[in-house]
């Protein structure tokens, strides 16, 4: 991440004024995640909605109230404070707004240019990466996804095996400090998935597999003996080790604090996965799982869930069904497995809510549907209590539709961000404006 290293460097500097038992430290300790409160300031109300909160049947001809960028109301008949900005809603659907779980948004801006992407740091294990000090608040790509509904986001790195730690951001603000709600969300890692080569014996297949999971595990035994080295220099007598910023990130994974985010999509690389888990007594959450419908009982047996990389794949092998990854979310719903669908995208991160339309086209309810990209992420993420519903309390992230949100035709009428509404502008729809005027 070049943009990172480059911002390391000062932020070194300036931690080394920090004090820690008399030793200059080399890099932030990773506590558990950190939330950032919203920032909006005054008393907005829409009323004249059909407002879905999710979590209850809806409320037709109803009216939000949002106080300091939290919902302050839901319901009918509401009293509207003086002084308060009303806006209209004119019979529309107010939604949650939609959350996607997997993105790597404000990472990278256009693929075939590599000085824009900055999602990879050099080495295998950088579990001390931070997605959000990389992050470019200026992207294109935020208006264009935020336009269609999407208001908050997952910025991962990928690459290596442990590629870093992940950042929950809404798509508003000035700064990544600004736009980021609670970081770190979870260390993002590849996991080497054992091999079903066919031409291979078992035995060379466990073999190469223990080969490519040995120096993992020595990077986690080596991050154990750091932690009690550091739990042992508050013992009279025992000096204060020195500090790792690799191991430091490593901490909060081992104490159960902050989960694995782990890519793998196999059935066999799922089951390794878990038993690896247990093994290390690490907290688990499942991305891409393409074939998790085939462990789909061991994972709701684990309670582990599943972050979807979209619907809109091709299947996982020559052998299954063309709608194999249509039907996923369904069969996932079917079995109990807590999953949520995400994009892991950033041009098209846009097209999240169409993922789930399909999905619900291949037999997903509606509902459960809905809450795949609002409810179920927060849930996921530990957010929940911000995000993923309409209730009083939770930040106001919103989104007015013409119509279904998962119907391409209806229209992203309005969003709100953290109670501010948002200008429904972007990149597509300023060319859009342009050569729609152009001379005939």
């Amino acid at each position: 991440m070049h943009r990172l290293v480059g911002y390391g460097v000062g932020l070194l500097l300036v931690l080394s004024v920090w004090a820690d038992g008399g030793i200059s430290p080399l890099a932030p300790r990773y506590e558990a995640s950190l939330e950032r409160p919203t920032r909006t300031r005054g008393v907005y109300a829409i009323r004249n909605v059909t407002v879905h909160p999710i979590t209850t049947p809806p409320i037709e001809g109803a009216m939000v109230l949002i106080r300091d960028g939290k919902i302050a109301a839901v319901g009918k008949n509401l009293t509207i404070p003086r002084g308060a900005v009303v806006y209209d809603g004119k019979g529309n659907h107010l939604y949650p707004g939609y959350i996607d779980a997997l993105t790597t948004l404000g990472l990278t801006e256009i693929g075939s240019i590599a000085a824009t992407i900055d999602t990879t740091e050099t080495g295998p294990f950088n579990p001390n990466a931070r997605a959000e000090i990389a992050l470019n608040p200026d992207s294109e790509l935020i208006p264009v996804t935020r336009v269609n509904g999407t208001t908050t986001v997952v910025a991962a790195p990928t690459g290596g095996i442990l590629s870093g730690m992940g950042c929950v951001m809404n798509l508003d603000g000035w700064t990544w400090e600004e736009m980021v709600i609670k970081t770190p969300i979870g260390l993002m890692m590849n996991f080497p998935a054992p091999s079903a080569t066919p031409n291979q014996s078992a035995d060379a297949r466990r073999r190469d597999w223990e080969s490519r999971m040995r120096p993992i595990d020595e990077f986690f035994d080596n991050a154990r003996r750091y932690l009690r080295a550091h739990q042992a220099a508050d013992e009279d007598g025992i000096p204060a080790h020195e500090r790792d910023p690799r191991f430091d990130a490593m901490i909060p994974i081992l104490e159960g604090k902050l989960p694995l985010f782990v890519r793998v999509n196999s059935a066999l690389g799922i089951q390794a996965a878990l038993r690896w888990a247990e093994e290390q007594k690490v907290r688990l959450v499942i991305v891409g799982g393409s074939e998790a419908w085939r462990v789909a009982d061991l994972l709701r047996e684990k309670q582990v869930p599943v972050i979807l990389e979209g619907v809109h794949n091709m299947p996982s092998a020559e052998s299954e069904p063309y709608d194999e990854p249509f039907v996923l979310p369904k069969r996932l719903h079917e079995k109990g497995v807590r999953f949520c669908i995400a994009s892991n995208d950033a041009s098209n991160a846009r097209n999240l809510p169409y993922h789930v339309a399909t999905a619900v086209a291949h037999g997903l309810p509606r509902e459960e549907g809905l809450k795949a990209i609002t409810l179920y992420p927060a849930q996921i993420l530990g957010l929940a209590h911000r995000l993923g519903s309409i209730e009083v309390g939770k930040d106001a992230n919103l989104v007015l539709v013409s119509g279904d949100p998962l119907d391409i035709r209806s229209a992203v009428i309005q969003v709100w961000i953290a109670g501010r509404p948002i200008e429904m502008t972007s990149k597509h729809i300023r060319l859009y404006e342009r050569y729609r005027k152009r001379p005939k």
